[in-house]
């Protein structure tokens, strides 16, 4: 597996690779909810960038209100839930499991071709995005009274 994707990153994809520093995962919203929004990694994989549906998989986590907060071929996404959510949208890793309305039910033609990948834990996306991203390089949004935002500024 070339192209994208060195294999000592993909077997850190799989594998996981050493604790995060502060600050890549999650940050509490001040003024307003409680709640810790997340990030997750996900990453449109090489059969899903031949076949041009980079632009659908973004689009489908834009309309769930989440956030793009890093991009380099791979995303970054923030908000409430995003792993859990993120991991729904896609749907099941085989693609005769997957769901219809998921990314993979949609698009997704055998399981070794199953156009993403996406963390499947907290922790996981912590060794992920740390992997691929300084934190430097993630945006902190502020929103200010965007529309289309389901977080408050």
């Amino acid at each position: 597996m070339g192209g994208l994707f060195g294999r000592a990153a993909l077997r850190g994809l799989r594998c996981g690779l050493h604790a995060p520093g502060p600050g890549l995962l999650a940050r509490t919203c001040s003024g307003g909810p409680s709640w810790t929004r997340e990030r997750t990694l996900v990453a449109v994989k090489p059969d899903g960038v031949q076949r041009r549906l980079v632009g659908d998989v973004i689009q489908r986590f834009e309309r769930r209100g989440f956030k793009l907060v890093g991009m380099k071929m791979l995303q970054v996404w923030e908000g409430y839930n995003v792993v859990r959510a993120s991991r729904a949208m896609i749907g099941h890793t085989d693609s005769a499991e997957a769901a219809p309305g998921t990314i993979r039910g949609d698009f997704s033609i055998h399981i070794s071709r199953n156009i993403i990948h996406a963390s499947d834990s907290i922790e996981g996306a912590q060794r992920e995005i740390q992997l691929w991203f300084q934190s430097s390089e993630l945006v902190n949004w502020a929103d200010g009274g965007h529309p289309s935002s389901v977080y408050p500024a």
